[in-house]
């Protein structure tokens, strides 16, 4: 087969690097579109890819050649590639569809229960729940409605501009669905684990936009700023939960709050003691125009496989 059919995983190895520069030098909002297309469409394209690159190397085999009614001895002639190239990417299409498979389970598990939890928690005004613990720590919970879960510990430490503050960076991630980015970013890690990096940024810039919104509507940017430090600083200490994260979103907001070293904190400190970033239109057009060629050359490798076994046909 042609080149076109390396060309998406040759991708994969480069977009990587891009990740954390898209997500500190673009607007949030955009930078984690263009961050979950970008997984989505690389991960999707590279399974394809090593998918074709096994087929290739299944219609070789005289047993399987003659259950399509396709000659090994011409598809070795017309498609002289490595067999082990083929094997092995065999291999990995395999392994990247069975951890998408389980990967998606668990989501669906994840977000049920996270519905379910949300349905049955008794709420205030907007949705919001407060729990009776002494550890400072809030989360968003998807659903229908959700839910904005904050405890005494940390309505104690914050004041009150810094409470709602706090209250609409939580809704931002309700309103925003980011709970479906970061699944979809993650289903693209999922098929191509090279694409982690790409799912890691998407868990930094649903927090720089939700930073954002509520900026936007306080006003203040320097109190935002000051706001997610405290909460961080009040949290560093934070106890474990056993529920995990729900879809990325409690799991990222947990990461928010912990300050772990360096991290993602002092980075959205900056940022809101910067001013706003800008979406940067060149970046959405290359990252487009990379997709793109993505997509054609798979399609371009598909249909050279259709010939192969047209041509090789018995």
């Amino acid at each position: 087969m042609r080149i076109a059919v390396y060309l998406p995983l040759l991708l994969s190895f480069i977009a990587p690097f891009g990740a954390r520069p898209l997500s500190e030098r673009c607007e949030p909002r955009l930078a984690t579109w263009l961050l979950t297309v970008t997984a989505l469409v690389l991960g999707v394209a590279g399974t394809v890819s090593l998918g074709l690159l096994a087929v290739t190397g299944l219609i070789r085999v005289p047993e399987l050649a003659a259950l399509g009614h396709w000659s090994a001895r011409a598809a070795q002639r017309d498609d002289p590639d490595e067999f082990s190239v083929a094997v092995i990417a065999g291999l990995l299409a395999a392994t990247a569809v069975v951890t998408v498979g389980r990967m998606l389970w668990r989501r669906a598990r994840t977000l049920a229960a996270a519905a379910l939890e949300a349905a049955c928690m008794p709420a205030e005004n907007g949705g919001l729940v407060v729990v009776e613990d002494d550890t400072p720590d809030a989360f968003a919970i998807p659903g229908r409605p959700g839910r904005v879960v904050v405890s005494t510990g940390m309505l104690h430490t914050l004041d009150t501009r810094e409470r709602n503050i706090l209250f609409t960076h939580e809704r931002a991630h309700l309103t925003g669905h980011h709970y479906a980015f970061v699944a979809v970013a993650q289903f693209g890690a999922a098929a191509n684990p090279l694409l982690r990096p790409l799912a890691d940024a998407v868990l930094y810039t649903i927090e720089r936009w939700a930073d954002e919104s509520a900026a936007a509507a306080s006003g203040d940017r320097g109190r935002v700023a000051r706001t997610v430090g405290k909460a961080a600083l009040a949290a560093r200490r934070p106890r474990e939960r056993a529920d995990g994260a729900v879809f990325g979103i409690r799991g990222s907001l947990r990461r928010r709050t912990a300050l772990t070293g360096a991290g993602p904190v002092p980075r959205r400190v900056a940022a809101l003691l910067a001013p706003p970033l800008k979406r940067h239109r060149l970046i959405a057009v290359a990252t487009a125009a990379v997709l793109a060629v993505a997509a054609f050359a798979t399609v371009d490798a598909v249909q050279d496989l259709h010939a192969l076994l047209e041509n090789v046909g018995m």
